[in-house]
């Protein structure tokens, strides 16, 4: 089975590589012990209480990408503190990602309070997932209301002549927001047809057709 190993200090003193080493070394036979083969090892000279940390993004993305179900590192904290290291622990928990830690000597154990903030962090995405969901579908329903045909405007729905979907549709936006919807329900309805598109761009593109072209 792969998986990775992340090693971390907290400052970028060159003394501090030697601990790096130690700690991939040290995690490495920790790995094999456990019965992992290593795929990638990540390293950081950095807080663990910053999240902007290369080597963690990188090594989340490569475990989202990967699949991978096992972290090796050599003391939780290594993952982060205070509430960055809970919001790795969520992330790692959404891929179904193990975390070893050396300190313990397998699978870090959480306390019960952490436990209960991963479950809830978890509920808490699950119904604003649900909540997304719901505005996509009633700007899509209002939007249609007001006469918007999606298959009318999209190649991909049956329009030989239409726009591919990477473009984004501007005439559609300025449509829908004179048809009397939010920024919002216009960025949550296109989104529901595939064009990934904030409210802010939304906003920044209708005015940018207003003042070139007048109200």
């Amino acid at each position: 089975m792969n998986s990775v190993i992340y090693c971390r200090v907290s400052t970028e003193k060159e003394t501090q590589e030697t601990s790096l080493t130690r700690q991939e070394e040290e995690l490495k036979e920790f790995a094999a012990l456990q019965g992992y083969e290593v795929a990638e090892v990540f390293t950081d000279q950095h807080s663990g209480y910053d999240m902007d940390r290369d080597g963690l993004l990188d090594l989340l993305t490569y475990v989202k990408e990967h699949d991978i179900k096992a972290v090796f590192v050599q003391d939780e904290t290594r993952i982060g503190r205070g509430n960055g290291r809970m919001a790795v622990l969520h992330l790692l928990q959404k891929t179904n990602t193990s975390v070893f830690t050396l300190q313990e000597k397998g699978v870090l154990n959480l306390n019960e309070m952490d436990t209960m903030l991963l479950e809830i962090l978890a509920l808490v995405e699950e119904y604003q997932r649900k909540l997304h969901n719901a505005k996509i579908k009633r700007g899509m329903k209002r939007a249609i209301s007001q006469g918007y045909r999606p298959e009318k405007n999209l190649k991909t729905r049956g329009n030989p002549e239409g726009r591919e979907r990477i473009n984004i549709p501007v005439d559609e936006i300025v449509r829908l927001r004179r048809a009397g919807l939010t920024y919002e329900e216009i960025s949550s309805t296109l989104k529901g047809l595939g064009f990934e598109i904030s409210k802010a761009t939304v906003h920044r593109r209708y005015i940018e057709f207003i003042e070139t072209h007048g109200g």
